[in-house]
């Protein structure tokens, strides 16, 4: 896929030492294990330059391209994560004590696949103002999108809160379950691509780890739609 993107193109200057094929599991490694870059070089034999250079560069090539366009009746789940970043230009002290990026993450609620994933912001962002800072909000349109109760106002379809001093009405409570159920998908989504350490303890600065959750995200929709 990638070769056919133009990602071996040769290019000006001194020749990559490893081929295609083994500059992307490189990078598949190093976001699988999340070892270091002076530990994985070794076992690809090349340098920690080299090394730090095959991942800036084939990395963002690895970037899931967000959809223009949803088939009539499409679901979508949006939801937050947060991922823990070194990079304390781009993350902030979060509810997980940690200093953390928010990625938006809207995924397909029938074929769980990853649609889009919004830009990070720093990690006391609050989901509801993430949802169209982040462009998860632009990507998606006006899919019909469904959330949970963190996003009052957005437009989207979240569950229904108790009123005050009363109490939720029986279809109200079944609606909620129903929705409840549905909005798991996405859990389990990240539950799936938090497999991939480094979006436990993320030390790739800037872009890195927004190249890092595109990438992932790609490589769990070919895992999912195999």
């Amino acid at each position: 896929m990638l070769r056919r993107e133009g990602a071996d193109i040769v290019r000006r200057g001194r020749p990559w030492g490893l081929p295609l094929e083994d500059r992307v599991l490189l990078v598949a490694a190093y976001w699988r294990t999340n070892l270091t870059l002076r530990q994985i070089a070794p076992l690809f034999g090349v340098s920690k330059s080299a090394a730090g250079r095959i991942i800036d560069h084939v990395g963002p090539m690895l970037a899931l391209k967000p959809r223009s366009r949803f088939r009539r009746g499409t679901v979508l789940i949006v939801d937050g994560t947060l991922v823990p970043t070194r990079d304390h230009t781009i993350a902030e002290q979060s509810k997980n004590y940690r200093y953390s990026t928010n990625h938006q993450v809207v995924i397909d609620a029938h074929t769980r696949l990853v649609v889009a994933v919004g830009k990070p912001l720093p990690g006391n962002r609050n989901d509801c103002k993430a949802w169209e800072e982040s462009g998860a909000k632009a990507a998606v349109g006006r899919t019909t999108t469904i959330a949970d109760g963190g996003y009052p106002g957005t437009g989207l379809v979240i569950p229904h809160r108790r009123p005050r001093g009363g109490e939720l009405v029986e279809w109200q409570v079944e609606h909620n379950r129903e929705h409840k159920q549905v909005r798991a998908r996405v859990e389990h989504v990240f539950a799936r691509m938090k497999t991939w350490k480094i979006l436990r303890d993320c030390r790739l600065k800037g872009d890195g780890v927004h190249h890092a959750m595109l990438g992932i995200a790609r490589l769990h929709n070919l895992i999912q739609a195999a």
